[in-house]
């Protein structure tokens, strides 16, 4: 057990080695669909694919091409409470590092 987990002390989430860690925890997980907000609505923009980290970049892959490459010091990742997915936010380096917002839901799996 850690000191700051034995004293309480809550980890930096700013931290660069805490979003390389939580972009790890997400390498090779199968994507079921991704969706993104639009107004009110989700949408969806990709079914299948994969997670997958390469080098500093978390890509998502679905639906034959890559919908989010981003770096991994700027990647903010939300778990769903559900725990069968994932909300990622990121300036998307695929479309010259506009920010994006996009929901991967997983395929079925137990941790």
């Amino acid at each position: 057990m850690s000191l700051r987990k034995l004293f309480g002390l809550r980890e930096n989430t700013k931290s660069r080695a805490y979003r390389a860690r939580r972009a790890a925890e997400l390498h090779g997980l199968v994507i079921r669909y991704v969706t993104e907000r639009h107004g009110e609505n989700d949408d969806v923009i990709g079914r299948g694919g994969n997670l997958s980290l390469k080098g500093d970049q978390l890509l998502v892959f679905s639906s034959g091409e890559i919908l989010l490459r981003a770096d991994v010091r700027d990647l903010e990742i939300s778990h769903l409470m559900s725990g069968d997915g994932v909300i990622l936010t990121a300036p998307n380096l695929e479309e010259g590092g506009r920010v994006r917002t996009m929901t991967a839901h997983y395929v079925y799996h137990r941790k």
